[in-house]
């Protein structure tokens, strides 16, 4: 599956004057980075995938639609999947955005 075009575009819309986001295909999505480090991904999966403090997976977590993504067949804190409804509106799309934003914000340039 191809990670979403119009997804991409919102998430772009979003960071739109953060002079210090790049796109990088990855993960079989198109990955926003910020320093060098991934925020937030339209993940090939559908949805988003997005990074977050590992500390606050689990209250990320208590949100509806949005789950610890599994990679290798691991769940893996401070790595998010949020399903499409959960970022359906601006509002929601702006909040968990800027999630991953602040996160990868806080974290060493590559």
């Amino acid at each position: 599956m191809a990670y979403d075009d119009e997804l991409a575009g919102r998430i772009r819309g979003v960071l739109t004057g953060k002079s210090d986001f790049t796109e990088k295909k990855m993960f079989g999505g198109l990955a926003f980075m910020i320093g060098g480090n991934m925020a937030v991904s339209a993940s090939g999966q559908g949805g988003m995938l997005l990074r977050a403090d590992p500390a606050a997976s689990d209250e990320l977590c208590s949100h509806p639609g949005v789950e610890l993504a599994v990679m290798r067949g691991r769940p893996m804190d401070g790595w998010l999947r949020v399903d499409p409804e959960a970022i359906a509106s601006e509002d929601d799309l702006e909040r968990w955005v800027r999630v991953g934003v602040e996160y990868a914000s806080s974290l060493p340039p590559k």
